[in-house]
Order: C-alpha cells, then structure tokens, then sequence
C-alpha cells in the first residue's frame, strides 16, 4: 500500500473542475488557522467583498458555502422555498431537473417549463406560464446549463419574472467568471455558483447570494427551515462581521484557496477575462468544423466555457475518451441525462481557457479520429 498518493497531471478540459492555478495550490498549502481566528475574519471579510463585485452586488448576504455547488442550490431553494408553495423550474438540462427535484424534496409545488436539450428556454413561453398561474411564488433556471452548453438569458428572464413581482433563483455554476453576471441590475434573488469552474479553485465552496427581498422571505417563513447546516438564518451570522457566531468549523485552507482565485479573476478584470473565455471558444468551434464535427447548441445560445460537440456515429464515445486520457493526458467530459453517449463535454473554463490547451486538445483529438 502507498502511504502517499500523488496523481499523474492531466489537462482538465471537461465540465469541471478546472486546472486549479498554482497560486491558487500554493495558498491552500498555508498554515491552517482556527476558523474563529480574527485572521481568519479578517479573510472572510475579504472574501465577501470580492464576491460582491463579481457577483456585481451589494447584497449583504453574498459569501462561500461550504460545499459545492450543489449545497448552493438545495440552500437556496431549502431556504426560500416552503411547503406547498408553487415554484417555475425552467429545465433544458440535467441541472434544471435537479432544481425541480430539490424544490419537491423541501414539500413545493413544481410547474416544470420545458424546453429542447440544447435550447434555451424562451421567454414569451415563460411569460405566458405566469399568466396562467396566479400563485406563483418563485422562479427557478440555469443561467449555464452545464450538460447542454446552453446559456440561457438571464437577465430576460429575471425582468419577466419581476413583471410578476415573484423571486428568482439562479444557477450561476458555469456562468460566474467566465460571461457576464450582473446580480443588482438584473434583479436576481438568489444566485449560486461553484469555486470549481471559471474560478479555477478546487472544488468544495459555492458562492452564493441573496437580496434584500430574498432575506426578507427567509425572516416571514411560515414553517421552519428544513436543514440545520443550509439555515442561512445561522450561515449569514457567522459570517456578520458585527456577530461572527459560530455555526460550524469552516473550511479554512479552501478559503485561502477562493481567496485567492477571486484575486486572480479580479486582477485579470472581468472584460478581459469574458474576452479570453469567447476567443478560446472560438478558435475551439473553428478547429471541430474543421474536423467535421457538428455542435449541439445554436450558436447564438452557447456558453462559451462549455461546449457540446455531437459525437460522430462511427466513434466509440468511451473508448475515444479513454485514449485521449491514456495517450494524451487530457480529460473531456460525455453526455448525461439525455445526451449520456451523444455528445461530449469540453470545458474551457478559467486557467483552462488557454489558446494553448485548445490547440493541444484539437491535435490530439484529429490524431485519434484518424486512427
């Protein structure tokens, strides 16, 4: 038995996580200190404002859970969502199904609004659902679908449903840091993303955010929460700078880690850092056209950071993954759900969004092919 592991580098380009940047490993090898430390306050004080500005808020309630960016999600809805209440879910993925399945477990009412795999979902038909139901109390959807490659428009859909005066939740997972996310001027709700994507920082923190409507709903609930360890009621006061009350030991390494992958994105500047992510994509696109290869998504509704390439008919999808893994040390994702074995995944997501690993990732893709 091997006392130590230390696995073989490989060029993460699926659907995450992403090539985590060395600085960001190098902090995370810092001194673990008490998570009630006042150095350790004084990191989660900058933490909160840096994900204010890359959310674009000023939402009090902005800070990294800890978990992934699925303990986002079930907070969100386990918060602002109570029982029997009727909830939209916008679902075009696996990740919108999720939503629903985790806005039932908490005793709501789901009205699932479906749209084609690999379609964004269209507003009018959005508008129209709301018409038709009067009590809606909350919107749900993904800003980037990450088994699709979709990105929906989020800020469409947020004033659709404002229209309605009903709360939104978002899936930024994908989206945050790699395209536009503008929380405040879209009048989004509730919003949670991953560190694992275009943050480049390993997995296991979700950034989350709520307005000031949203805290209010979470004040007035009826019933009580449904989970000790998503309260944001609690989650929210250890993370108050005037109170600081313990709620549970924080993963202190992990916020070395976010802290400094957030100063990464910042200094590299949002336009910057949206541009790199577009040209990668593009030079991506450009190289798998080239190669004969069909995308799944329209090109006016692709997530830049993710893309779906349709696998041809004479290709063993696993196969093909494997000799790019074993020959070339590069990892892509396959379909699921729906797209389990029709497509493949290719994440050009943070410090993976590099002009280099795409060229890297199309040669070695032509060689196999030919083969």
């Amino acid at each position: 038995m091997n006392l130590s592991f230390i696995p073989d580098s490989t060029l993460l380009m699926g659907p995450g996580p992403s090539p985590v940047q060395t600085s960001v490993l190098s902090a995370m090898a810092q001194p673990t200190i008490g998570h009630l430390d006042s150095q350790c306050f004084s990191l989660m004080t900058e933490i909160k404002e840096m994900l204010q500005e890359l959310f674009q808020t000023k939402n009090s309630l902005t800070l990294p859970l800890s978990g992934p960016g699925s303990a986002g999600m079930e907070a969100c809805v386990t918060n602002l969502v109570e029982p029997n209440e009727k909830v939209i879910v916008c679902i075009n993925g696996v990740f919108g199904q999720r939503i629903s399945e985790c806005v039932r477990k908490v005793g709501g009412e789901v009205v699932e609004l479906h749209s084609h795999w690999g379609r964004p979902t269209d507003p009018e038909i959005l508008r129209k659902t709301l018409a038709e139901h009067s009590d809606i109390t909350s919107l749900c959807f993904v800003h980037g679908e990450t088994s699709t490659g979709v990105l929906n428009d989020a800020q469409t859909l947020c004033s659709i449903a404002n229209e309605f005066n009903i709360l939104t939740i978002v899936d930024a997972v994908t989206s945050l840091g790699g395209v536009e996310v503008k929380v405040d001027e879209w009048k989004i709700d509730a919003i949670f993303s991953g560190s694992q994507k275009c943050l480049s920082c390993p997995p296991g923190l979700s950034p989350i955010s709520l307005s000031e409507r949203a805290v209010a709903k979470i004040n007035q609930r009826k019933s009580t929460i449904p989970s000790w360890f998503l309260d944001l009621s609690m989650i929210s006061e250890y993370w108050d700078i005037s109170s600081r009350t313990y709620h549970h030991t924080a993963p202190v390494n992990a916020l070395y880690g976010l802290h400094q992958g957030l100063s990464n994105v910042l200094k590299e500047g949002s336009q910057k850092l949206f541009t790199r992510h577009g040209e990668c994509y593009e030079v991506l696109a450009s190289g798998l056209h080239s190669m004969g290869m069909e995308l799944l998504v329209d090109k006016e509704s692709r997530l830049p950071q993710l893309t779906t390439v349709k696998i041809p008919e004479h290709v063993d999808d696993q196969l093909f993954r494997r000799l790019l893994l074993e020959r070339y040390n590069i990892e892509i994702g396959g379909g699921i759900g729906e797209l389990a074995g029709k497509v493949w995944r290719i994440g050009l997501m943070g410090n993976g969004a590099r002009k280099e690993h795409v060229t890297c990732l199309l040669d070695a893709m032509s060689s196999i092919l030919v083969r």
